[in-house]
């Protein structure tokens, strides 16, 4: 299974996870350059990562809070079908945002998307993201029973 070496101490790094683990990628050449998965489904849940607004490889619709969230939100539904989940199964969004004056942009997006669902929700402002220009990374949780299982 995966190690994220460099451990100091016996850190759970080191360990197997304690169940079955899926993991799906996007394909984009960062991933394993940083060390990360799309999304991981562990136990009942599915754990998808930051996603912002790119098209494969490509940033797009910069300047656009609205778009921006919108693709965010296709990128994270991308990752959980992935593992068999979709927007309906989310319980919990993060939004971290580079101005939150533009919160209601960013809102509008969010929820068009989980309108009925209505996960727990947190904004966040924060002084950058990974490119400039970007204006928003959305993480999703969903939650499916037995969806960590192979």
């Amino acid at each position: 299974m995966d190690s994220g070496g460099g451990s100091s101490g016996g850190g759970s790094a080191d360990r197997e996870p304690a169940g079955p683990v899926r993991r799906v990628f996007s394909g984009t050449t960062w991933e394993p350059v940083v060390g990360y998965s799309r999304a991981v489904a562990a136990g009942d849940f599915v754990f998808v990562s930051g996603c912002t607004s790119v098209d494969g490889a490509t940033f797009v619709h910069p300047g656009d809070a609205y778009a921006q969230t919108r693709q965010a939100i296709r990128n994270a539904a991308d990752g959980l079908a992935g593992l068999g989940a979709t927007l309906a199964d989310v319980v919990q969004t993060r939004m971290y945002v580079t101005d939150i004056a533009r919160w209601q942009e960013i809102g509008q997006a969010h929820g068009e998307a989980f309108g009925d669902v209505r996960p727990a929700a947190t904004m966040i402002e924060v002084a950058a993201l990974i490119e400039e220009g970007m204006l928003v990374e959305v993480e999703v949780v969903a939650y499916r029973p037995g969806i960590g299982q192979a």
